[in-house]
């Protein structure tokens, strides 16, 4: 277990990203099509390919998962990743024809010092295509990829996985591209929301504190007070190999859901975007009632860690005014 999306297995991840953008994109590759679904929480959502995943939709399952950087620009990194799939034959068949499923979510970075001047066209779909083509079972975490331009209310936000595995034997792991309104720390401090379910010291071991003072319980939120005014949204994908519907995916993706509260404060705001797809390699059955709910526990936690390593493994923006990242301050 590498503590990545990828310890499940026939699952790859890859990044790309521009540095003088401030953006990047992260495609997540299933080796065989994977039942599919999503959950959306925040306001402020920005996807593709969300109503197929509908449950009275017909497509059951989805070649690739697209996450980007770019606001409503990014939703064409998704034609990259589909565009690297289908040089390869891969897409749901109609008769003659394959078109690869890429479903995908966005997150807002237009705001964070980049160079945003592009020209005509945006750079989203040849970063998807790319992405797509260095995808593997290793990668990074932290500004890489959809997490390189992500912040949050008090530091640079990143991109983050985790894994885990049930009492049988079932693997369940997230990936979370951070850039939420609120803060996954708890106040001005090193401490993480997510505390309570970290592995070892997978993000530091701080703990919580013994206390919680006012100040810590106040609201910190881009545009407002003691906070940067940056915008919005954490996006991720949870996967298991567990055998499970198209419906059994959505009550995972609303489980998982659980793990954004765990780790970000306040959570599901007017302008977040806090949309979660779950995907099933349907390697392992499991108990429709007891194993999908023990599932879904792990699930949540593993979203938490995963939100709380995309911020600890974070590096700050080489611009005047960006934010500081948590190792800035902690080390």
């Amino acid at each position: 277990m590498k503590n990545l999306l990828t310890d499940v297995v026939g699952v790859r991840v890859g990044h790309a990203h521009d540095e003088k953008l401030a953006s990047g994109v992260t495609a997540i590759v299933f080796d065989e099509p994977a039942v599919a679904a999503i959950d959306v929480r925040g306001g402020g959502p920005g996807t593709r390919e969300d109503a197929l995943l509908d449950l009275a939709n017909t497509v059951e399952r989805v070649d690739a998962i697209a996450l980007s950087g770019g606001s409503a620009f990014g939703l064409e990194t998704g034609g990259g990743v589909q565009a690297w799939l289908a040089e390869r034959g891969r897409g749901f068949r109609v008769r003659e024809a394959l078109i690869p499923i890429v479903p995908g979510a966005i997150l807002f970075d237009l705001l964070n010092g980049g160079d945003k001047a592009w020209g005509r066209f945006p750079p989203y779909r040849d970063l998807g295509y790319a992405a797509a083509a260095s995808a593997g079972t290793d990668f990074a975490l932290g500004s890489v990829g959809a997490g390189l331009g992500a912040t949050t209310a008090n530091f640079k936000g990143g991109l983050g996985s985790a894994s885990a595995v049930t009492s049988n034997g079932v693997k369940v792991a997230a990936i979370a591209a951070v850039n939420a309104v609120g803060s996954v720390t708890v106040g001005d401090g090193p401490w993480f929301w997510a505390a309570p379910f970290e592995v070892g010291s997978e993000f530091g071991g701080c703990g919580l504190p013994d206390t919680f003072t006012d100040d810590m319980l106040k609201m910190r939120i881009k545009g407002g007070p003691a906070a940067s005014p940056r915008e919005n949204t954490t996006i991720g994908l949870v996967v298991t190999d567990a055998t499970l519907t198209k419906a059994q995916a959505k009550r995972l993706a609303m489980i998982g859901q659980t793990g954004f509260a765990r780790a970000i404060y306040p959570v599901h705001a007017p302008t977040d975007g806090d949309v979660l797809f779950a995907a099933a390699t349907c390697e392992k059955p499991i108990d429709p009632i007891v194993g999908l709910t023990e599932l879904g526990m792990i699930a949540a936690n593993v979203v938490a860690r995963a939100i709380a390593r995309g911020v600890y493994s974070a590096t700050a923006l080489p611009f005047s005014g960006a934010l500081a990242s948590w190792k800035d301050r902690f080390g």
